[in-house]
C-alpha cells in the first residue's frame, strides 16, 4: 500500500463528481485525485497511462457501463479496488459489478461522510456496501428469488409523475441536494420538498435511496 492513495473517479454528473472529489480529500493527505472521466472511453484512456489504487465508478455513463471500466481496471492493476457509487440497485447491476472486480457498492443517495468512511474500509480491507445492497447480495446467497419478485412486481405497478415531479426526481437520483435541486429548477425549497413528498406516495417508498432504488426499477429514470 503506496503511502497515499490514488483514486481515479469516473462520473459524467458534475455535481455528483464534486461530492466523490470532497469524499476523497477527507482523507488529505492519505488521499488523492489522480483522475477524473465522465465516460467509458476516457476512463479507459486514462487508464491505459496510469495506475489507480482505487476506482470510484458510476455504472450509467453516457458512452456505455461503468462495468466495462471496473473490469478494465481490475485486468490492468489486479490490486486496484473498485468500488461503485450509482443509483442503479438492481440484482442484475449489482452481480455484474461484483463479477467484473468491484469489491464496494453504494448507492448515490449515501452522505458524503459515508462515501469517505468506505474509502478506508475498501483500503483496510473491507467491502463496503449501502444496506439495500448488502440486504440483496445476502438474498441472493440464500437462494432467496427477492429481486425476481419485485421485478414482477414492478411490471405490474404504473405510477405516474407529472413533469415536474419526473424532473426532480432526476435531480435527487443523481446526488443533488434539495437546496441544489431547488436552484436547478428555479422553485423553493419549500416546493421541492413538497414534490418529493408527492413523489415518495406514488412510489410508495420513505426514503431518498428507496424512491431512486424503486423508480430504477420502474423505468423512472430517463437520464440514466
Amino acid at each position: 500500500m503506496t503511502s497515499t492513495t490514488r483514486v481515479l473517479i469516473v462520473e459524467d454528473d458534475p455535481a455528483a463528481q464534486s461530492r466523490l472529489v470532497q469524499a476523497v480529500e477527507m482523507h488529505a493527505p492519505f488521499s488523492t485525485v489522480t483522475g477524473r472521466a465522465g465516460s467509458v472511453a476516457d476512463a479507459l484512456a486514462w487508464l491505459a497511462l496510469h495506475q489507480p489504487d482505487v476506482l470510484l465508478c458510476d455504472l450509467g455513463l453516457p458512452d456505455g457501463s461503468g462495468i466495462a471500466v471496473i473490469r478494465q481496471a481490475r485486468e490492468r492493476y489486479p490490486a486496484c479496488e473498485c468500488m461503485v457509487v450509482t443509483v442503479f440497485g438492481d440484482d442484475q447491476h449489482v452481480l455484474a459489478s461484483i463479477e467484473a472486480g468491484a469489491i464496494g457498492y453504494l448507492l448515490k443517495d449515501e452522505t458524503t461522510d459515508r462515501i469517505a468512511a468506505s474509502i478506508g474500509e475498501l483500503r483496510a480491507g473491507g467491502s463496503p456496501m449501502s444496506p439495500l445492497i448488502a440486504r440483496q447480495v445476502v438474498n441472493r446467497l440464500r437462494g432467496e428469488p427477492a429481486e425476481a419478485a419485485g421485478r414482477d412486481n414492478a411490471a405490474q405497478r404504473s405510477v405516474a409523475l407529472s413533469a415536474r415531479e419526473s424532473e426532480i426526481l432526476d435531480l435527487i437520483s443523481r446526488g443533488y441536494t434539495y437546496a441544489e435541486t431547488a436552484r436547478y429548477v428555479g422553485l423553493s425549497v419549500h416546493t421541492v420538498q413538497s414534490h418529493i413528498k408527492n413523489i415518495y406516495g406514488k412510489l410508495a417508498v420513505r426514503s431518498r435511496g428507496e424512491a431512486v432504488f424503486e423508480a430504477a426499477k420502474l423505468g423512472l429514470l430517463k437520464s440514466l
